[in-house]
């Protein structure tokens, strides 16, 4: 089938708007009518050429929702008609990973995944009898997308795709790592250091928690302000003293839990430095650039500091998102706030620049003709 599709053609350069061909599914996998995806930093990140692991020319996009149009052989888990999301991290329920327990990495398709390809080592995309790769197992920015079974997730259909999407990536990560990953206790101190859609979703995640005091660090006032607004209970601009106005303001002890959400090296040793002497965890969240360290002072880890790290916040997609789903249709996660922009497909480059300018949370993509 013919589909329009957002094109990663050269790095560096803006996305191609363009026809391209979809293949129909094959065995264990899903064609996926998009109804919205939003405009994640990872997009850009990889468009940037800045991605060491990026490759071209793909269908960039990974976080987005639609409907169920058609399955392949052997799916048993999803029908024509169903709501999902899509999942960057699959969940099979089979590999040594998922049976584990210990963690949402899950093993089944990750090396084809990595390679841009789908779990036979081909792809479903062409352009002008060229092969275009999968960016992630996903390719959102289209308006069809075929994926493996295992890597969609049933959701509540009475949900708003637009907010659903952003359980794709960006909300998740912050919810799941204050929900899941971090297991924050009720009555404790948080410290999330990056007020995007990621560190807003930890905001709400803590708050879900019970955390008594949540304090957001961010050097814009706007986005410290929304913070609040959903959970937050203080605020801190940060900067070079980031740690010591934290300290001041916890008997010099420090944050029981802290999350980074910023992908900065030097925000992350804040992180790590403002935990909390003898339990405090710091959790991981932003990626950080090509060849970059973070470095953390020994003495740190011995007086009782944890670190991790949380990809897709430790969600395991299949089984947590669709909880995260009726969170929000109980009124428990402000989904809907998180939306700043609402663009066309056409329009995805325009998603990249407000991005740039941290203009709003999240620009959401739609597909109507």
């Amino acid at each position: 089938m013919k589909i329009r599709a957002a094109v990663l053609v050269e790095f560096g350069k803006p996305l191609s708007i363009e026809e391209v061909e979809l293949d129909p599914p094959k065995t264990g996998e899903v064609l996926v009518k998009l109804e919205a995806c939003g405009v994640c930093h990872t997009d850009l990140y990889t468009a940037s050429g800045a991605d060491p692991s990026g490759y071209s020319p793909c269908v960039l996009g990974h976080e987005g929702a639609g409907v169920v149009a058609e399955v392949g052989p052997g799916v048993k888990s999803l029908a024509v008609g169903d709501r999902v999301v899509t999942l960057f991290s699959p969940e099979c329920g089979e590999c040594i990973h998922c049976k584990s327990g210990k963690t949402n990495i899950c093993l089944a398709i990750r090396e084809q995944q990595n390679l841009g390809r789908l779990p036979d080592g081909t792809t479903r995309l062409r352009r002008n009898g060229e092969e275009l790769r999968h960016f992630m197992g996903t390719s959102t920015f289209a308006e069809y997308t075929v994926m493996p079974e295992i890597a969609l997730a049933k959701v509540n259909p009475a949900a708003n795709p637009e907010a659903t999407c952003l359980l794709a990536c960006g909300a998740t990560t912050g919810i799941a790592a204050a929900l899941y990953k971090a297991e924050v206790e009720p009555g404790s101190t948080v410290v999330v250091f990056g007020a995007g859609l990621v560190g807003l979703g930890a905001v709400v995640g803590a708050k879900l928690r019970g955390a008594e005091h949540i304090w957001i660090v961010d050097p814009s006032k706007e986005r410290r302000d929304f913070a609040c607004r959903v959970g937050a209970t203080d605020a801190l601009e940060g900067g070079d003293d980031a740690v010591q106005q934290i300290l001041d303001r916890t008997d010099g002890f420090g944050a029981d839990y802290t999350f980074e959400a910023t992908g900065l090296v030097h925000v992350m040793g804040q992180a790590v430095e403002a935990a909390r002497m003898g339990w405090g965890l710091c959790t991981v969240l932003g990626v950080a650039g090509k060849g970059q360290k973070l470095e953390i002072i020994p003495r740190y880890l011995i007086t009782g500091r944890r670190v991790q790290g949380g990809s897709f916040g430790g969600a395991r997609g299949r089984t947590h998102v669709p909880k995260l789903v009726d969170l929000y249709l109980e009124g428990k996660l402000p989904l809907d706030e998180f939306i700043s922009h609402r663009r066309p497909l056409e329009a995805v480059n325009d998603g990249f620049e407000l991005m740039e300018r941290h203009d709003g949370i999240r620009t959401v993509l739609s597909f109507d003709s």
